[in-house]
């Protein structure tokens, strides 16, 4: 398209709220997406592989490296002591994570020291050729192993209390006391860890990191070279998927092949095989629930008491602030009355758990939709009645006071339910799926509603901020850079879309740049979904500092007032005058208009006092349902997801396209959480679930047979969110609650929905079967 038709036109393409596909949407399909292992390596590159020990817990006796250093092609091996400043990369402030184990292992599979050598392969086979002694101590790797031990805690635990629940329960008609355990899950991203470091002058150093935090490995690199941040550059352009697995678990990575491209002088490069990354790196944390619920006749709940314990792994990572927001997230869309929450980061031998899509979130809900399933069996009630009894109540209401103090000022959930109950005609399939159980001797059915409700925001107030660097260039074309990151979830493509709105330009003149520490400092983790809200306002804050200038140099020049400036499709009205951009802006830059903008968002109203366990960590809720049907095989505990309804809500979507994309694939990510990813570690505390052949991701055959998801088009945030969008990364993963839920009705069907399933996840055909046939013996009995 020339420039004068490209100007001619009275529209732009893709502004905010538009339909787009994602910026590299095509370069993933064809496979001409950069990552980091298809960048030209620089010359002389050095690869990198990690000497991992194989025990649970033990002392190092010795350590004889002498065979590795000697195998051909190796030229550096690093221990733990040749770590130029600190030997620790822990996120937390405790300081228990070491870059390399010293005198104890503390999980199967630890690092314990790096090979550099001149190829991947000769480092990998020189690893395994060290002569290590330990002395074997008592390790515990299961939640209920660290429990009977003491309960080691690695960090300090969280209370979310309002009223008196112990005296209610004591009070209530019926009173129902139970345990749930729920599973962890690996991220299974398609591109591993890797990080290639390049040396600079003095003490500069290049870090390409696939990671969510930039500035974090930033911070550790310089922390573990001892040189100050200012020495360190690191450059994340896309990652082949996140999910909260390259929040922290890259700085390990990072750090050895800094101090070894530092010490050398030559580039090098650490990419992990799927087997040493999904032992060397944390998980979702699985939890143990035990919970006592008190409520009335009608299902109304009147008190509520949890503890939540989580596998945390050997040192505390996030496992701090998953925990608390497993609390926040215990209510889901339910007001307790009187509540009492408590969480137990369990210390146990096993890898460091970390974030993962929900960060906490999931298992608190899943722990409450429980408590929601007892008792509508104990009544014999479906349990979208007992959910719809207990939703928060309307604004003006009593009932809209969180665990942690909270008001809930944005409720929509009854319209998402209701809306959503009604179009997929939810009754008269219930119906149905009860009259086929009835008559089928082998196959039963199952169908579940189940809600979400999801808090919005970093509950570490300080990471709610982020900053933007924008360009305009002299032929009118836009630079942009922020400190998010893109892992696949089209972040790029919506704050392009941002600044293309602001300046009323098409979206092909933003470039999208890679994110870098060396443009936007002190960035925070591409995380809590947070991405959007945080990078969108700050980018759109560069836009208005620049259109600010433009504006006042067009009254100026053109004598005009500020308000008959305007910017609409590419062109600047001034007064009556129609200037296209491109001529326009050539005419600031001839006039000394400063063109470059560093932009900055911090979310306003959110503050969290953890000692009291009261606040408003939580800027706003995004909200969702999900109506999931199956169908399972009572003899083999089999099972297929028949059909699922979504009504989800984003807010004004700045993507539609994207954002519905996002909501699928966090479905299917959450359903095989709840039913086919099982970890297993054995006697000795070796994860064996470490590879595809052991560790069952949803395949696209698993997707459900019908899948219609729809966005809640008439949802807007009540806060002045960008473009009063809302956050769409992590609230769908917990639709697939429903999943769970359908198959818990399908397994009481075989006890006439009498007692309650409890059905544990993942709910694995195995498990599944399980229960089947407990139930058919306590029915007997």
């Amino acid at each position: 398209m020339d420039q004068s038709t490209f100007e001619d036109r009275k529209t732009i393409s893709a502004p905010m709220h538009a339909s787009l596909r994602h910026d590299s949407a095509h370069k993933h399909v064809s496979g001409t997406a950069d990552y980091i292992d298809d960048m030209p390596e620089p010359d002389g590159t050095l690869h990198a592989a990690l000497g991992m020990g194989d025990r649970a817990h033990a002392e190092i006796l010795s350590l004889d490296l002498s065979s590795v250093r000697a195998h051909p092609g190796v030229v550096l091996v690093l221990t733990a002591r040749d770590m130029p400043g600190e030997n620790d990369i822990s996120p937390s402030h405790r300081h228990d994570e070491p870059v390399l184990a010293e005198a104890r292992v503390e999980f199967h599979g630890q690092a314990i020291f790096c090979v550099i050598a001149e190829t991947r392969d000769v480092a990998r086979r020189a690893a395994r050729l060290a002569k290590i002694e330990y002395r074997d101590l008592p390790h515990w790797t299961d939640i209920t192993d660290t429990l009977k031990d003491g309960g080691t805690l690695v960090t300090e635990p969280l209370t979310l209390k309002r009223g008196d629940a112990e005296g209610a329960l004591e009070k209530a008609s019926h009173r129902v006391k139970g345990r749930m355990r729920v599973g962890g899950q690996d991220h299974f991203y398609l591109e591993g860890h890797i990080a290639l470091a390049i040396p600079g002058e003095d003490d500069e150093i290049t870090v390409w990191s696939s990671t969510q935090h930039p500035s974090e490995v930033q911070h550790m690199v310089a922390h573990v070279l001892g040189v100050p941040s200012n020495a360190v550059t690191v450059q994340v352009r896309r990652m082949g998927g996140g999910f909260g697995g390259k929040e922290t678990q890259g700085n390990q990575f990072a750090a050895l092949a800094a101090v070894a491209a530092k010490r050398l002088n030559r580039a090098v490069k650490f990419r992990l095989d799927r087997d040493e990354d999904m032992t060397a790196t944390g998980k979702r944390h699985d939890f143990l629930i035990d919970y006592e619920v008190g409520f009335d006749g009608e299902g109304r709940i009147e008190a509520v008491k949890a503890n939540y314990a989580a596998r945390c792994g050997y040192s505390s990572d996030l496992s701090g602030p998953v925990t608390d927001r497993a609390l926040f997230h215990a209510d889901n869309a339910y007001f307790y009355p009187h509540v009492l929450l408590t969480s137990q980061p369990l210390k146990t031998h096993t890898v460091s758990n970390t974030a993962f899509r929900g960060f906490g979130g999931p298992q608190g809900l899943v722990g409450g939709e429980r408590m929601i399933e007892e008792i509508a069996y104990r009544l014999g009630k479906d349990p979208l009645e007992i959910r719809k009894a207990n939703f928060y109540g309307m604004p003006g209401s009593e009932r809209v006071l969180t665990p942690y103090h909270q008001t809930v000022e944005d409720n929509i959930i009854h319209r998402i339910v209701d809306e959503l109950e009604t179009s997929c005609d939810y009754q008269a399939r219930r119906r149905a799926v009860l009259a086929f159980n009835e008559t089928s001797r082998v196959v039963r059915k199952g169908i579940a509603l189940t809600p979400v409700k999801f808090g919005i925001s970093f509950t570490a107030t300080w990471y709610n901020q982020a900053g933007a660097l924008v360009h305009v260039y002299q032929d009118g074309s836009i630079h942009l850079n922020h400190g998010g990151t893109e892992m696949g979830q089209g972040l790029f493509t919506k704050v392009a879309q941002v600044l293309a709105d602001a300046f009323q330009v098409d979206v092909s003149r933003v470039r999208i740049t890679a994110t870098t520490t060396a443009k936007v400092p002190n960035t925070s983790a591409t995380a809590a979904s947070s991405g959007s809200d945080l990078n969108g306002m700050a980018a759109y804050d560069a836009a208005r500092q620049i259109k600010q200038r433009l504006i006042a140099f067009a009254a100026e020049k053109w004598s005009v007032a500020p308000d008959e400036v305007a910017f609409v499709p590419h062109h600047v009205r001034v007064g009556k005058a129609l200037i296209p951009f491109s001529d326009f802006i050539r005419q600031a830059y001839m006039a000394r208009v400063q063109l470059s903008a560093a932009g900055f968002y911090k979310t306003p109203k959110i503050h969290w006092d953890r000692a009291k366990g009261m606040g408003t960590p939580f800027y706003y809720f995004a909200y969702g349902a999900s109506v999931s049907e199956v169908s399972v095989d009572t003899l083999t505990g089999e099972y297929h997801v028949d059909r699922v309804d979504i009504l989800h809500d984003v807010g004004r979507s700045l993507n539609p396209a994207i954002d519905k994309g996002q909501v699928e694939g966090a479905f299917v990510q959450g359903m095989g959480w709840l039913t086919a990813e099982e970890l297993w570690w054995d006697d000795k505390g070796r994860l064996r679930t470490h590879a595809p052949s052991t560790y069952k991701i949803p395949l696209a055959s698993d997707r459900p047979k019908i899948f219609n998801v729809k966005l809640a088009e008439w949802a807007e945030a009540a806060e002045p969110t960008i473009g009063r969008s809302k956050a769409v990364g992590e609230p769908p993963f917990m639709l697939a609650v429903s999943v769970l839920e359908a198959l818990s009705m399908a397994v009481a069907s075989t006890a006439d929905y009498r007692l309650c399933p409890k059905l544990d996840a993942p709910a694995t055909p195995e498990r599944v079967l399980m229960s089947i046939e407990r139930l058919k013996t306590q029915k007997e009995e």
